[in-house]
This record gives structure tokens, sequence and C-alpha cells, in this order.
């Protein structure tokens, strides 16, 4: 067991510090750096694009589970990338097909989405479908997170400025009383990117882990 640890010290070393740069930087990103206005409670209020710290984590584990290295990259960031353009389409045709408060309209076209998803691996190895449900996911729950905008009706927020968060007419439904409402657009384009964030950070884990591993006989 010792000697399985002392293995996997590299590893978890540059894992440690990796998750530390992303999260510091994300949520820096969105909440202090790149901010449209001081709210006055120690934090600011986000730009309509924005970095989502948890959905990294999602690619930068199927980086891993699809091989590592450079078939491990293209699939994890292709399969992401197929399921947030079907997550998208989920935000786009599930609002049309009906409202608020029904939630049948998604379950409907989210059913019609999977089976396609799932076809969709007749079409190539870069469609991998874990990382394709892992983007899908994604863009569901940062959607669900920031206002169900379309779904509901100014869910996403309108304006984006401090005058709009303190009216709840233009507020919209997005998690901290508005803070995060978000158009769908803008969900989309902010996981997407942080999707492919995890891809990289996944690449960087492993290539910097083998420059650090004390080779055999050292």
């Amino acid at each position: 067991m010792g000697a399985k640890i002392k293995g996997l010290l590299p590893l978890a070393v540059t894992a440690a510090v990796l998750v530390f740069l992303w999260v510091e930087i994300a949520l820096n990103f969105t909440f202090h750096w790149v901010t449209v206005a001081d709210l006055g409670i120690g934090i600011g209020l986000p730009q309509l694009f924005h970095l989502t710290a948890p959905a990294a984590f999602v690619t930068w584990g199927f980086y891993f589970a699809a091989g590592t290295g450079k078939i491990g990259f293209q699939k994890a960031a292709c399969g992401s990338v197929i399921g947030a353009v079907f997550g998208l389409l989920l935000m786009l045709i599930g609002p049309n097909v009906a409202k608020f408060p029904d939630f049948w309209g998604l379950s409907v076209t989210a059913l019609g989405l999977a089976f396609l998803l799932i076809i969709g691996m007749a079409l190539s190895d870069l469609w991998y479908v874990p990382a394709a449900f892992g983007g899908f996911a994604s863009i569901v729950f940062w959607w669900t997170a920031t206002g169900l905008d379309r779904w509901s009706v100014g869910g996403g927020g309108t304006g984006n400025t401090t005058a709009a968060l303190g009216d709840t007419t233009t507020a919209g439904a997005g998690a901290f009383g508005g803070v995060l409402s978000t158009p769908v657009i803008w969900v989309f384009v902010s996981v997407t990117v942080s999707l492919l964030a995890g891809c990289v950070l996944g690449l960087l884990h492993t290539t910097i882990t083998a420059k650090i591993t004390p080779k055999t006989g050292q």
C-alpha cells in the first residue's frame, strides 16, 4: 500500500495544485475580476459571460475515462461540446413545447435529444457519449441555477445591471436573488468554455505528472 501511495503522489500533488488554481481563477473571474458592478456585499454582479467552476471537473474526469493523452483530450473535448450543443437545443426547443409551470415540454424534448445523442455514436469515435452526457448535464445544471431562461419568462434576467437586479420584474430567477440570472445563449457559451477548460486541465494534469514523476531506479 505504501508503494502505491508513493506512486500516486505526483498525480495527487498535481491535481491538488491545478484544482486550487482553477477554483481560484474561475470564482474570482466570475465574482471579482470581470464583473458589471460591485453589489456592496463583497462580490460583484457577474458579466453575462462567466466561468462555471463545476463544469471543468466534469470534462477533467472524462479526459481520464477516455484514456488521457491526445485521444483522451479529443474525445472529452468533442464529446462535451456535442453534449453542450444538445443542451442548447433543449433550452431553445423545450420552452416552445410547453412553458412555465409545465415541465413536460422539457421532458419530451430531452427524450428525443437523448435518443439522437446515442445514435450519434455511429458517426465517429470522437462522438464520446460519456462526455456528451456530461456536457449535456452541465448545461442543464447551469441553466437551472441561472433561472431557466425562456422556459420561465424573464428567468435569465433583463439588462444585467444593478438597477435591474433590484427590481423583481427584471432580476430574473437565477441563484442568489437573481445575481446569477443568465440568458440561454450565455449559459451555453459560459459552460462550453468551462468544459473545454476542464479538458485542458486534464491534459496539463497528466503532462505535469509525467514530468515530475521519478524515473524507475531514481
